[in-house]
């Protein structure tokens, strides 16, 4: 049995889902294809929290309200995120970065994965989408115009357009051999959820440090709802499996002691896990009518909580071009493709030398290059390049 649509998309993460929504409320037929059904697991206990947190920008929170996806989040599971504060390794007093600096009421909106997996699946099952879940793609031929999936179960889905959004080890970029530049920075990333004794004031806090062994450590609190935040602590992959082999209250310890005890005392509500940071970014966005979105590709440090917001301009801009695009064009229009190759290879470069070039100043030892990191730090404070980092940082 074949089934035929105008766009097929491989992985039904959260970019591969917002995708179908947006795309089949454009107009356009879509089948939506994994090898597992999305987890939609949440707790309906207050003090049960999800380890995947993500940052969602303002403009990428109306994007989804538009879809009607935003409104069918649980409200009270909503982290508000209005201002920010970061430190350096040598500043006693925080750079802060404020919305109403700008005249806006937000940075961003720290949301759970599953709180955000339930809206999307809740609007798909709602759309005529085509939901293939529980089958493997087996084999995969492309043209120009055309692109042949083949799964596990025999199913075929023939489409003008597929978009890869099936995470940084995309198999459908592999089937293609499309080019993937890689750079391990040899940290690990941890994260957990804390009770806290002193109201977060949805601030979100940053600090930018060093270890024991004087490697870089990069450490976020944001802002959950209530008396609540979630943590994501960068830091070498030696002191990593150290900081996990922790007791509870040891590991408490040492983040409220990283955190300069901001917000007092702290009390771990979601177990820690940890996951391995790299640098990943495809050579080419596209090949044939095949489109690279989300992790597939790019990945970037976390630290600017900018990875999610990425993934969702990518799917943005191409519906703006295809939704654009005249009559006699195809979805799969190689000038569309080329339109849309450029757009994102200049945002998401700009976000990469950002991210990159932070922890490459940040974890530089040389006494010259501190000095100089952290005098910027001190420069930042001026009210016209505070407004202007804010206007960057609600950008996307």
């Amino acid at each position: 049995m074949t089934t035929e649509v105008d766009v097929a998309i491989v992985g039904a993460g959260l970019v591969g889902m917002a995708s179908a929504i947006a795309l089949q409320q454009a107009g356009f037929s879509v089948a939506l294809i994994d090898s597992k059904s999305p987890d939609q697991s949440t707790d309906a206990d207050d003090n049960v929290w999800d380890q995947r947190i993500y940052a969602i920008s303002p403009k990428n929170a109306a994007w989804l309200d538009c879809l009607g996806i935003w409104q069918l989040l649980k409200p009270t599971r909503i982290g508000e995120m209005q201002a920010m504060q970061i430190w350096g390794d040598a500043s006693e007093a925080p750079l802060d970065l404020a919305a109403e600096d700008v005249n806006q009421d937000h940075l961003g909106f720290i949301v759970e994965a599953g709180n955000l997996t339930q809206a999307l699946m809740q609007k798909i099952e709602a759309s005529d989408i085509h939901i293939m879940f529980n089958n493997r793609c087996a084999a995969l031929t492309t043209q120009p115009n055309k692109a042949v999936l083949e799964l596990t179960n025999q199913a075929m889905i023939q489409s003008t357009l597929l978009l890869a959004a099936d995470g940084s080890h995309s198999w459908v970029r592999e089937q293609l051999s499309m080019p993937m530049q890689q750079k391990s920075y040899d940290q690990i990333a941890i994260v957990a959820n804390f009770e806290v004794k002193s109201a977060h004031s949805n601030i979100a806090r940053q600090w930018f440090a060093h270890d024991v062994d004087g490697k870089n450590s990069i450490l976020a609190w944001l802002p959950l709802p209530g008396n609540r935040i979630s943590i994501v602590w960068s830091v070498s992959s030696q002191y990593a499996s150290q900081l996990l082999q922790l007791t509870i209250d040891e590991f408490t310890k040492e983040v409220a002691k990283a955190g300069n005890h901001q917000l007092g005392e702290m009390g771990l509500i979601t177990s820690p896990a940890s996951f391995p940071l790299a640098l990943q970014t495809s050579t080419t966005l596209t090949k044939d009518c095949v489109v690279l979105v989300g992790d597939a590709a790019h990945q970037i440090h976390p630290m600017a909580g900018q990875g999610m917001n990425l993934g969702f301009r990518d799917v943005i801009n191409l519906v703006e071009l295809l939704k654009d695009k005249s009559s006699y064009q195809s979805v799969s229009d190689s000038g569309l493709l080329k339109r849309y190759s450029r757009v994102r290879k200049a945002d998401t470069l700009n976000m990469l030398m950002l991210t990159d070039g932070l922890y490459r100043l940040f974890a530089s030892r040389n006494g010259t290059v501190k000095k100089v990191r952290n005098w910027g730090l001190s420069v930042t404070k001026h009210k016209s390049i505070k407004k202007l980092l804010v206007e960057n940082a609600i950008a996307l």
